[in-house]
């Protein structure tokens, strides 16, 4: 190789890549205008590169949303609207004196009740796994459950039930918060315990997810996508998002959200 030329691709103030040149044709190296064009095309490829990662995340949100829109109204109204027929029509099994008909409306009444069921299932699938059918307390535990089952790292979880209670309407966020903080200590802590809280401190409402892990040195180290999705998820919610963390200090994570 006799002649060499490289820029780094930024992203978010962060190195995504680079790009590499060598063996310039007609010339023995590359001269200050090679440099130049080079660093324009690494510019660009980084907007390039930005504007698709945001497009993707506007996407993933923009269908989770709908997602929970249509399992709420499944929920609250459609199996609330079963749920309500199917106990007018046990009431008139009861109160009908012939045995045939009240044997024949206890069989519609088991047809609702599966049908129930089916739609239970169905709004499963539509929300984020483990919030289907759940309060997000409940969900939060059964989460840090689910992650200690997997990966062995003791998980405490410790919810304020007013602060989830408050926090309901994005619930569907604060999981999958919650999820990938979690995503991440099982990736790249090392860690023998974490915990996963959530409280109000202030004015404000916190969710906070800390290890007892290697950590590392923020100012210094790489985010990767996964530290940066949730600080552009914590944004789009208009909340504040800090890590901190020091080598062999573990790592907190915390996601400031106004009431």
């Amino acid at each position: 190789m006799k002649s060499f030329l490289g820029a780094p691709i930024v992203v978010r103030g962060a190195v995504f890549g680079d790009i590499y040149l060598t063996e310039k044709q007609g010339a023995p190296e590359f001269d200050e205008r090679d440099e130049r064009d080079v660093s324009v095309l690494a510019a660009q490829a980084g907007v390039a590169i930005e504007n698709a990662r945001l497009y993707n995340e506007i996407h993933r949100l923009a269908v989770l949303e709908d997602r929970e829109r249509i399992a709420k109204e499944l929920h609250d109204g459609v199996i609330q609207a079963l749920f309500a027929v199917g106990m007018g029509l046990q009431g008139a099994a009861l109160m009908s004196g012939e045995e045939e008909l009240a044997t024949r409306i206890e069989g519609a009444v088991a047809d609702i009740d599966r049908v129930i069921r089916d739609l239970r299932n169905y709004i499963f699938g539509l929300r984020p796994g483990i919030l289907a059918d759940r309060q997000l307390d409940e969900a939060l535990r059964h989460l840090g459950e689910e992650f200690q089952q997997k990966t062995g790292v003791i998980t405490v979880v410790d919810v304020d039930p007013t602060v989830a209670s408050e926090l309901t309407p994005a619930a569907t966020d604060i999981l999958q918060l919650t999820r990938e903080a979690l995503s991440n200590v099982g990736r790249h802590a090392q860690a023998a315990t974490c915990r996963v809280s959530l409280y109000r401190s202030d004015d404000r409402l916190m969710l906070e997810v800390d290890d007892d892990g290697q950590g590392f040195d923020p100012d210094t180290s790489r985010r990767g996508d996964g530290l940066m999705n949730l600080e552009e998820r914590v944004r789009t919610l208009g909340g504040t998002f800090s890590i901190e963390s020091a080598p062999d200090k573990g790592t907190t994570i915390k996601v400031a959200l106004s009431p």
